[in-house]
């Protein structure tokens, strides 16, 4: 299978909505061994946590990927990460929390946590547009709509339910396990991720803010 290579090191890796996806169950690891996974991307050295109080999303997908470190050497273990990568047309993100922690800096800075904060009480609530999300673990209780699990990679660019399809720019293989919704609904949201894009974004109430310490993590 052939590598692309698509985001890398952006604003958007810090200040782009992080929302939750599910995670793909040990089919992320059994295509991994398989080769059956999409071509790996570049991504910062560093992971990044989110929270939020509900997520509301539509026409989703799911699939795995790898995330692999910015310039690093294939040939050298602890640079590549097993994702799920999940796609929704449309996402609608209540009380968000991103947070991401930087250790060791220079000039006695030490170790500082950057907090982004959106869609929180008084405010409107975070939307976001034809998103992808690659993320390494998620804890939050779900909800599905018309779920279809153990879907063809090849399928999601049909026109049925989850038809946002895998995205552009990367390759999948046709036939590798992915699963699609009409409709996912996730409350008390705590996730890990490796990157995150998206074609639009409205963030009401947006809070940046930069803390020593990890005490101001989003959990």
């Amino acid at each position: 299978m052939s590598s692309q290579v698509r985001g890398g090191t952006r604003w958007k890796r810090f200040a782009v909505v992080m929302v939750p996806s599910v995670i793909a169950t040990a089919a992320v690891g059994v295509g991994l061994a398989q080769g059956a996974l999409a071509a790996s991307f570049s991504v910062s050295g560093q992971e990044f946590k989110v929270s939020a109080d509900e997520l509301e999303g539509y026409d989703f997908v799911q699939y795995g990927s790898v995330a692999t470190e910015s310039g690093a050497d294939p040939k050298v273990a602890g640079k590549a990460h097993a994702v799920a990568v999940s796609g929704f047309s449309k996402a609608y993100i209540t009380n968000m929390c991103q947070s991401v922690v930087t250790p060791n800096l220079p000039f006695g800075l030490g170790t500082i946590t950057m907090r982004l904060e959106a869609g929180g009480k008084g405010h409107d609530r975070v939307y976001a547009k034809d998103l992808y999300l690659d993320v390494s673990q998620l804890e939050a209780d779900a909800r599905f709509k018309n779920i279809d699990i153990g879907v063809a990679a090849g399928s999601l660019k049909t026109g049925k339910p989850g038809s946002i399809g895998i995205q552009p720019g990367t390759q999948a293989d046709p036939n590798g396990f992915s699963q699609r919704a009409e409709e996912a609904v996730l409350t008390g949201v705590h996730q890990k991720a490796w990157a995150t894009t998206a074609g639009t974004f409205n963030l009401s109430g947006l809070k940046l803010s930069l803390n020593k310490g990890t005490d101001k993590e989003c959990y």
